[in-house]
C-alpha cells in the first residue's frame, strides 16, 4: 500500500474526471437517434443476448443493471436499445472507445498535469492553474460566475434552510475570509466546470468530476453526483465524508484486506479505523499497510498525479466461460494468435505515434482442473522480453502458455487422447505488453534499434526470473 508523504498537503487541487456511461455515449454519438432512449451496450457474446457492459441513465430508471444479460434487459424494458460492441478477430474491439477517451484527455490536459487512469477516467493536478488564478483573478472578486460552476455540490454546505442552492455556492466561492485551501478549491470549481463544458462542446460527451485536495478524495467525490455534475470536498468536510463511508467503497479495500478489517477488526466504515492507533494497525497488517490505513482514515494521501497521457501498458484478452472453456492446445493457440495480433497492432501504433517501445510480454490465464484435489491452484502468469512482430509475439506467447500449463497441471499431469485433453480447461486468456518507454534519444533508426535488441532476446529470455526456462521447449508427447 502507498504511504503518504510527510508533507502530504492540503494545498493541492486534484480532480477526478469520470465519463458518464462512456460506452453508451460513444455509441450515441455515432447514432444520435439513440439519445434520450433507454440504451445498453452489450459485449460480444450471443448467449442470452450478450453481457451488458454499459447502461444509460434512462435504462437504469427501468431497473436495468450491468449484471444483466441482453435478454433480461429486454424483459425488464422491452424498448431498451441494445448496441453491440464492435467485433474484430472474434472478440470485442474497444479501439473506438479508447480513441474517444483520448479526445477527452487531450482537452483536460490543457489546464494541468493529467493522468489517464483508464478508458473513461482521468486525474488532473490543477494546483498550478488554481494558484495562478488566485494570483491574477481571484474568485472572490469575480462579478459573474459560470452557471455550470454554480451547480456544484459542495460537501458540508448547508442547503436545508430553503435558501437558493446556487446562491449558496456563489457565496462560498466569493468568501473573502476563506483559508488558502478553500480559495484554491474555489478556483478548482471554476476550472473544472470550464473543462467539462469544453469537453461537451468538442466531443459531445458529458462527464462528472470530484474536486478535492488529493486523488483518493477526488475519486470518492466524482461518483457522488452523476451524470454531468461535479462534487467538491473541502478539508473541513473530510471527516464527515469518511465517518460513514463503507470500507468496501474505498479503493483497495474491496478484497481480502477489506474482509479482514470487517471480520477481524470489526471495521465497517472508514471512520471506524480512527479507533485504532497506528502501531496497532502496523502490528496487524505490516508497517506500510498499517500506516496507509491510519492515513486514509484521516483523508490523507500523498499519491501524486503521475502526468501520464498514454497508457502504462497494452493488453488484449478474452474470457471463455462455462462450456466455452478451451480444452485443447490448438484451440488455445488459435485464440492466442488472435490476441497477439491485436496486441501487435496496438504496439505498432504506439511506436509510430508516440515513439515508445514495450520491453515485457506477459501471459495471464484462468483455468480449472475438474478431477484434481488441487483444482483451486491458480494458473501461473509468465513473462519474457518482448520481441516486435506479430509472428514473434505469437510464438513467445504460446511458449509462455506451454510453460504455465506444464506448471499448472504438473509435468505428467493431465493426459490427452489425440488433441483432446482430459481434466483441464482455460476460461480466460490475456496477453499484455508493459515497461513501455520512449525510444532513447540519439537512436539512428527504429529498424536499427530493434535489430540490436533482437539478437539478445532468447539469451535474456532464458535467464529471466519470471520465465520457466522450459517455456522455449515443446511439451512432451502426451503430456497434455
Amino acid at each position: 500500500m502507498p504511504v503518504a508523504k510527510p508533507e502530504s498537503s492540503d494545498s493541492r487541487v486534484i480532480a477526478h474526471v469520470d465519463m458518464d456511461c462512456f460506452y453508451v455515449q460513444v455509441e450515441q454519438r455515432k447514432q444520435p437517434q439513440l439519445r434520450g432512449l433507454p440504451t445498453a451496450v452489450v459485449q460480444y457474446n450471443e448467449w442470452k443476448g450478450g453481457a451488458l457492459i454499459a447502461v444509460s441513465y434512462e435504462a437504469r430508471k427501468f431497473g436495468i443493471k450491468r449484471s444483466m444479460r441482453g435478454e433480461e434487459a429486454k424483459e425488464v424494458c422491452p424498448q431498451v436499445q441494445l448496441v453491440q460492441v464492435p467485433v474484430a478477430r472474434g472478440k470485442a474491439d474497444l479501439s473506438g472507445y479508447r480513441n474517444a477517451g483520448s479526445e477527452v484527455v487531450s482537452i483536460l490536459a490543457r489546464r494541468g498535469r493529467c493522468e489517464r487512469a483508464s478508458i473513461d477516467e482521468v486525474y488532473l493536478d490543477l494546483t498550478d492553474a488554481a494558484e495562478m488564478m488566485l494570483a491574477d483573478n481571484p474568485p472572490q472578486g469575480m462579478e459573474t460566475i459560470d452557471e455550470e460552476a454554480l451547480k456544484s455540490h459542495i460537501l458540508g454546505l448547508n442547503n436545508e434552510d430553503g435558501s437558493d442552492v446556487k446562491e449558496n455556492v456563489r457565496n462560498w466561492i466569493h468568501r473573502h475570509n476563506a483559508d488558502h485551501r478553500d480559495k484554491l478549491l474555489a478556483c478548482g470549481i471554476l476550472i473544472v466546470a470550464e473543462l467539462r463544458m469544453q469537453v461537451l462542446k468538442e466531443t459531445e460527451f458529458t462527464c462528472s468530476a470530484g474536486i478535492a485536495h488529493n486523488k483518493m478524495l477526488a475519486k470518492l467525490a466524482s461518483g457522488m453526483n452523476k451524470p454531468a455534475q461535479q462534487t467538491v470536498v473541502p478539508f473541513s468536510s473530510v471527516k464527515g465524508l469518511l465517518d460513514t463511508l463503507p470500507i468496501r467503497k474505498m479503493k483497495q479495500l474491496g478484497g481480502k484486506l477489506g474482509i479482514s478489517l470487517q471480520m477481524d477488526m470489526g471495521v465497517n466504515t472508514v471512520g471506524d479505523l480512527l479507533q485504532f492507533p497506528e502501531e496497532k494497525l502496523q502490528e496487524r497488517y505490516g508497517i506500510n499497510t498499517g500506516t496507509w490505513l491510519w492515513n486514509i482514515a484521516r483523508g490523507i494521501s500523498g499519491e501524486e498525479v503521475e502526468g501520464r497521457l498514454l497508457p502504462k501498458s497494452h493488453g488484449s484478452g478474452k474470457t471463455f466461460p462455462g462450456p466455452r472453456a478451451l480444452k485443447t492446445v490448438p484451440a488455445v493457440q488459435h485464440w492466442l494468435n488472435q490476441l497477439c495480433e491485436e496486441l501487435s497492432e496496438r504496439l505498432c501504433s504506439d511506436l509510430d505515434q508516440n515513439k515508445r517501445i514495450a520491453h515485457t510480454l506477459t501471459l495471464h490465464a484462468r483455468a480449472y482442473k475438474s478431477s484434481d484435489s488441487d483444482s483451486q491452484k491458480k494458473f501461473p502468469s509468465k513473462s519474457c522480453p518482448l520481441r516486435y512482430g506479430t509472428a514473434k509475439i505469437q510464438e513467445d506467447a504460446f511458449n509462455l502458455f506451454q510453460a504455465g500449463l506444464r506448471e499448472y497441471i504438473g509435468f505428467y499431469g493431465g493426459k490427452t487422447r489425440g488433441s483432446h485433453c482430459r481434466g483441464w480447461g482455460i476460461t480466460s486468456l490475456s496477453v499484455s505488453a508493459s515497461k513501455i518507454v520512449p525510444i532513447p534519444s540519439g537512436t539512428c533508426s527504429i529498424a536499427k534499434y530493434f535489430h540490436g535488441q533482437s539478437t539478445s532476446h532468447f539469451s535474456s529470455m532464458q535467464s529471466s526470473d519470471n520465465l520457466n526456462t522450459e517455456a522455449t521447449l515443446s511439451l512432451p508427447s502426451g503430456s497434455i
